[in-house]
């Protein structure tokens, strides 16, 4: 039981740590890791029969020294030590704040009516072709992304944290930033970006499904709880993705929008299912989603801490 303690009072601090003052500007470890991966893709990748192979240990080889390693600090420090450490390295693991800056500036120059900066802010965080994009489909791409992002970046994390601890947490993000870096349906990374992309579906199964519920619940508090909960399960399926399909279905129910539909990427337009119901996403869209992320986080707090006192 004190370990547990220990574990919810490091999560609760490091969110609260986050809330306060972000994600570091300058020497953020996660961007350290991108460019070590990218330096490794481009010499490991080169396209040939056995890409996947070749993924799969370049994964091992990035991702699993960082795991051990935090796991063999936590094991020699004193306890006030592992605590601490814990503490940190959940904050700079999640982006809660990072995550609802990024959506705001998308808002602000919508409501602003500036679309050409709304378009650069919204490339920022989806990988669209957004100059393509008008600002109905700005406003959809940046709410996906607060939905989705809020799943992976926050909810699986935490997740991995209170169950395994730090490495779990560690090793949840590091797979997913590989996930977003080599998950491709391209020539370049169909084969090599695989064996990141279905770890990253197994990891984050469990959280993306509480994630959904918990949109769904919180969007009880504006009455469609039982929307999200139809939408999530009668569009989710028609998803590519096994987890961002119910993220996103339930999400977009429990804010009464519709997402989806045709979206433009560097390769060609490709059509999406449409998913929710209601009206059209607006720069008000953005900012609700931020808040039901939010909202959801505190009930994930409020749920921790009763678990540990019961």
């Amino acid at each position: 039981m004190m370990l547990s303690v220990s574990l919810i009072s490091a999560a609760v601090a490091a969110i609260v740590l986050d809330a306060l003052v972000g994600e570091p500007r300058r020497w953020h470890p996660l961007v350290g890791f991108g460019r070590v991966a990218s330096w490794l893709e481009q010499r490991c990748n080169n396209g040939v029969p056995g890409g996947v192979a070749k993924g799969a240990c370049a994964l091992v080889l990035l991702v699993f020294p960082v795991v051990i390693l935090v796991a063999l600090l936590l094991l020699l420090l004193p306890n006030w030590g592992a605590w601490l450490v814990s503490v940190v390295g959940l904050w700079l693991v999640i982006g809660m704040r990072s995550l609802g800056e990024h959506g705001r500036a998308v808002a602000k120059a919508l409501r602003e009516q500036d679309l050409p900066a709304a378009r650069e802010q919204v490339a920022r965080i989806v990988s669209r072709d957004t100059q393509a994009l008008d600002a109905t489909g700005v406003a959809r791409a940046a709410t996906e992304s607060m939905l989705e992002n809020g799943a992976d970046a926050v909810f699986a994390s935490l997740f991995w944290f209170v169950v395994a601890g730090l490495p779990g947490a560690v090793l949840h993000r590091l797979v997913n930033t590989l996930d977003a870096m080599w998950g491709y349906r391209t020539a370049r990374f169909e084969r090599f970006g695989k064996a990141a992309a279905r770890l990253d579906d197994v990891l984050a199964w469990v959280p993306s499904r509480l994630t959904a519920l918990s949109y769904a619940l919180i969007g009880g508090l504006q009455g469609r709880c039982g929307l999200a909960l139809r939408c999530w399960r009668r569009q989710a399926p028609a998803c590519d993705s096994p987890n961002a399909g119910p993220v996103m279905a339930a999400g977009a129910g429990a804010l009464g929008v519709q997402l989806g539909g045709p979206a433009p990427y560097h390769g060609g337009w490709k059509d999406k299912p449409l998913l929710g119901a209601g009206r059209p996403a607006e720069a008000n869209s953005i900012n609700a989603a931020i808040v039901l992320v939010q909202r959801s986080l505190g009930l994930w707090c409020v749920i921790l801490i009763v678990g540990v006192s019961v």
